[in-house]
């Protein structure tokens, strides 16, 4: 099977600082990636990159045989892009919103109607399709986000903190749809923090620390050693000190008593 996203010697620098450094990586179809690290590891560096929004890098990325460099525009039509922030057209309606959505995919008009009125009635939200998203909590910009990132029935889809603000309910409904999507064959780029998330739907775990692969291998592999859950092998992984001892320091801030002490 050929990777339908091959990452070569990718690199990106902001001035002199290094943010990703020869990075590579294989993709393959009906895979779930899950793409974690610390702040600044280079993680939403590499999803713009991806996304065709970040051009200027050095290496190569080929997307479903295509270099993303030359074809930017036909590789975008392959993806469907759900980033943490929910940023909408507040005045509009979601039925408006995901009809623009739509025809930017060249979506005929009873597709796109079919489509989001499923997808919105799947996130409980068909009652407010017609209803300006300027009211909307957070959690119901999210979803109205998520439908217009599948909306055009992308092969692969790159989310980034995909579940901030989802209720409980929403979270189990994401979850089981990566499961849904995964099994059609569709590729997942999933970059989160929730640890747990990552853990239960990823076939693959790719951690980067300081702009470099730190390892690349599935759960069953990172847990053969330890036992541990992926939390705790990412705190061993990344970070300078015991997170325990770290938290009794930081809670010793309210204590009446002289940190010399």
């Amino acid at each position: 099977m050929q990777p339908i996203i091959s990452i070569s010697h990718l690199s990106k620098n902001y001035g002199d600082k290094t943010v990703l450094n020869n990075i590579n990586l294989e993709i393959f179809p009906g895979q779930i990636i899950g793409y974690i690290g610390p702040n600044g590891a280079g993680k939403s560096t590499t999803v713009k990159i991806l996304t065709g929004i970040i051009q200027d890098y050095s290496g190569d990325v080929i997307v479903a045989g295509m270099n993303l460099k030359d074809n930017v525009l036909e590789v975008k039509k392959l993806i469907g892009y759900i980033p943490e922030l929910a940023e909408l057209y507040d005045l509009l309606t979601p039925r408006e919103y995901l009809n623009f959505i739509g025809k930017l995919y060249q979506l005929p008009d009873d597709v796109i109607e079919e489509r989001a009125s499923r997808m919105l009635d799947s996130f409980g939200l068909l009652s407010n399709i017609d209803q300006r998203m300027d009211s909307f909590s957070k959690g119901m910009r999210q979803k109205v986000l998520i439908t217009s990132g599948l909306l055009h029935n992308p092969s692969i889809v790159i989310l980034d903190e995909p579940l901030s603000g989802l209720d409980a309910n929403a979270v189990i409904l994401v979850k089981e749809l990566l499961q849904v999507l995964k099994q059609e064959g569709k590729t997942i780029f999933y970059c989160s923090h929730m640890m747990d998330v990552v853990e239960k739907v990823s076939d693959r775990i790719v951690l980067i620390d300081k702009g470099n692969i730190v390892t690349n291998a599935t759960i069953e592999e990172l847990r053969s050693n330890s036992g541990d859950s992926l939390e705790k092998i990412f705190s061993r992984l990344t970070s300078s000190g015991d997170q325990s001892q770290k938290a009794d320091e930081f809670a010793s801030a309210f204590s009446n008593k002289s940190s010399r002490e």
